[in-house]
């Protein structure tokens, strides 16, 4: 059941479950908890205590006009780990969530265990123009307020590599946010504030052992930025998610999860050399 805390100003609805070494999931732009929904109970039962939250601005968390910056977003993930006691965590970041995870691994290297990105953002990638247009004073509230079903629904899709799979409910859940009173507002914030572009030329300061997995379908970000990212990273495995698209986790949960409880307890491979060039992807 989900709960709620007040931390960095900003009440903040999370799911903690299980016993053992915590793992903390990060969602991506415009998604919540829910993204998460085919993963936690896995990773639960493979021996973790398994934390999703919204992010401030999404879901059904605090919206406010202001705090979107890519450090506010590190500041209140260790946030809430001081909020449950935790020292440490492994991270597990989609998109959005990704770039989150790799600041929080930047800025505060002690308290993250191991980190998971799932076609993470971060490097030599802009947003869209009608996003873009989302962050102008003026034109700002009217692209924002075109947030209807429909397009929930359309811009969902596109994260699939097969469309089919969404299902009306998973439109709804991602909707039944949208449609709440501050999120144009927290759109906007979220817009002008976050630079999904800010990795580039930082990955090499993550200590930490990291898996990058990239949907080979994913048009949203496509694979190679994965690699470029990956490229980056000291101690990396990259692997290819077959017939995903950019919501892997989501698409392909039974791989992901496959993927991640395998890292999650075993680490990358001990071996000196990044393995973002090396890695056999994954088959379906």
């Amino acid at each position: 059941m989900a709960r709620y805390v007040r931390i960095e100003g900003t009440n903040v609805r999370y799911v903690d479950a299980g016993r053992g070494t915590p793992v903390i999931f990060i969602h991506g732009f415009g998604a919540s908890i829910y993204s998460w929904r085919k993963n936690l109970v896995p990773v639960e039962s493979a021996g973790f205590r398994v934390l999703a939250f919204d992010n401030r601005g999404f879901g059904f968390s605090d919206k406010p006009a202001h705090g979107y910056t890519n450090a506010n977003y590190a500041r209140l993930v260790v946030a809430l780990m001081d909020s449950l006691g935790l020292p440490d965590a492994l991270l597990v970041g989609h998109s959005m969530g990704g770039a989150i995870a790799a600041e929080v691994a930047i800025a505060y290297p002690k308290r993250v265990r191991g980190m998971v990105l799932i076609d993470a953002s971060g490097i030599g990638r802009r947003s869209s123009l009608l996003l873009r247009l989302a962050a102008w004073p003026v034109v700002g509230p009217l692209v924002s307020g075109l947030r209807g079903r429909w397009i929930t629904g359309r811009v969902l899709r596109s994260t699939y590599a097969d469309p089919s799979k969404v299902q009306p409910d998973d439109v709804d859940q991602y909707y039944a946010p949208v449609a709440e009173r501050d999120f144009g507002r927290a759109l906007r914030g979220v817009l002008r504030e976050f630079r999904f572009d800010a990795l580039g030329g930082r990955m090499s300061a993550v200590e930490t052992p990291v898996l990058v997995l990239w949907g080979d379908r994913d048009r949203w970000i496509p694979p190679s930025i994965g690699m470029a990212l990956a490229a980056e990273l000291p101690r990396v495995a990259f692997v290819l998610v077959r017939g995903a698209g950019h919501a892997a986790q989501e698409e392909a949960p039974e791989e992901v999860n496959r993927l991640v409880i395998t890292f999650l307890k075993h680490g990358v491979p001990r071996v000196p050399e990044n393995l973002a060039l090396a890695a056999e992807p994954s088959r379906r």
